[in-house]
């Protein structure tokens, strides 16, 4: 598709009963690189901030990480700043050799210390090349709207070993949505490994304090896995009407679960439709919208003439979600962001702006041999609904 029937198809604004979709673009890359894992935080205020961290990747490959930047908006994303990069994040060689850098990263307000909490995982490149999985740790780093600084990358502590006594391996939580609960506390979906001759990996969701500064693990509960070629990993949670919801990738399907009390969840069962049909949602991460009396879900799937597409990976679905059977109202899809060849779930988040308005922001990859040189772009869908958020707060 020409960059001119794109342009055609993002000016205009698709209609749904509950909300319509206005789309746009935050930046696109220019040079040797292209950006990839853009993510956005809302900083409260008057006028509101909206900062989004975005990654320099290789055009060639998949995990070409490089340096992170932030670019921002206060004006509702009518203009956003050149991207910036955030220096204490920077990819750095270690004494031992290797490259190491924080990545898949996931910022968000965290309301009780008023700073933004970005979580993600750890990259680590054999003389800066090669990566070796045996880095991965969960990471974060944070923000301080008072100061204007980011902190240097810190890394989690968790516990040697999990409920069954195996040593919890290349822990991360990158890609993943996170919870706040009302006292700070925040639900941390982490995957990790128990084998270690296995990329089988195990699910948990953390319960977690945080000062402002640091980052501190209390407990998890239940240890989900599937006995698929990697488990289920890139978790996302949301809290809604006193219930726990857990969404969880695979490379053969996506899962879902539910809890009481945000640590303990139900066996996982695959995402199916409401008439019983597997979703077709597969090797990608979904996310969570809530918004007033309606759960939804954000998702890729198979089935939409997208054969064409990298693992499916566009157009970007947005339905309702059926809570008490666990399934998605096929009446209610629609698409959140129409496909143009490109991968548009590598690596995408969710932010609630205002009681009108939430934000998907995504950013293209999994470029086809033929347009591997091609810049990208950072892209904003706009859900603007008919009826304001109760929820938001």
């Amino acid at each position: 598709m020409s960059r001119f029937i794109l342009a055609a198809l993002l000016a205009t604004s698709i209609s749904a009963a509950d909300f319509h979709l206005e789309h746009s673009t935050v930046q696109t890359s220019s040079g040797p690189l292209n950006w990839s894992q853009s993510r956005a935080a809302l900083i409260p205020g008057d006028p509101a901030r909206v900062i989004v961290t975005t990654q320099e990747i290789e055009k060639l490959g998949s995990h070409g990480f490089r340096n992170v930047y932030v670019t921002e908006t206060v004006d509702g994303a009518k203009t956003w700043s050149p991207p910036k990069e955030i220096i204490s994040l920077r990819r750095q060689r270690m004494p031992e050799g290797h490259d190491f850098v924080m990545g898949d990263i996931c910022p968000q307000f965290h309301a009780k210390t008023g700073v933004v909490l970005a979580h993600g995982k750890t990259f680590g490149f054999e003389g800066g090349i090669k990566e070796n999985r045996g880095f991965e740790r969960v990471s974060y780093a944070v923000y301080s709207p008072k100061t204007d600084a980011w902190s240097g990358l810190n890394l989690l502590e968790l516990p040697e070993k999990d409920h069954e006594g195996l040593t919890i391996l290349e822990p991360n939580s990158g890609c993943h949505q996170r919870f706040d609960l009302p006292n700070g506390e925040i639900l941390l979906p982490i995957r990790y490994r128990k084998n270690p001759k296995s990329r089988q990996y195990t699910t948990i969701v953390a319960r977690c304090t945080f000062d402002g500064k640091t980052l501190t693990y209390k407990e998890h509960g239940s240890e989900l896995t599937f006995k698929g070629r990697r488990g289920l990993y890139e978790p996302s949670v949301m809290g809604y009407q006193g219930r726990y919801f857990l969404t969880m990738r695979a490379d053969e399907s996506a899962f879902v679960s539910v809890s009481d009390d945000g640590l303990n969840y139900t066996p996982p069962a695959e995402w199916t439709f409401d008439d019983g049909q597997v979703l077709g949602s597969y090797n990608a991460q979904q996310h969570w919208v809530a918004h007033s009396d309606d759960l939804y879900l954000v998702y890729t799937r198979k089935g939409a003439n997208n054969d064409h597409v990298f693992r499916h990976r566009a157009p970007l679905f947005i339905a309702k979600v059926d809570r008490k059977r666990l399934c998605i109202l096929r009446a209610t899809e629609q698409v959140l962001m129409p496909e143009t060849g490109l991968d548009l779930a590598g690596g995408f988040g969710v932010l609630d702006y205002s009681p009108e308005e939430t934000w998907i922001i995504s950013t293209e990859m999994g470029f086809p041999e033929e347009r591997k040189s091609e810049s990208n772009r950072i892209i904003l869908a706009k859900i603007l609904w008919s009826k304001p958020n109760q929820l938001f707060k």
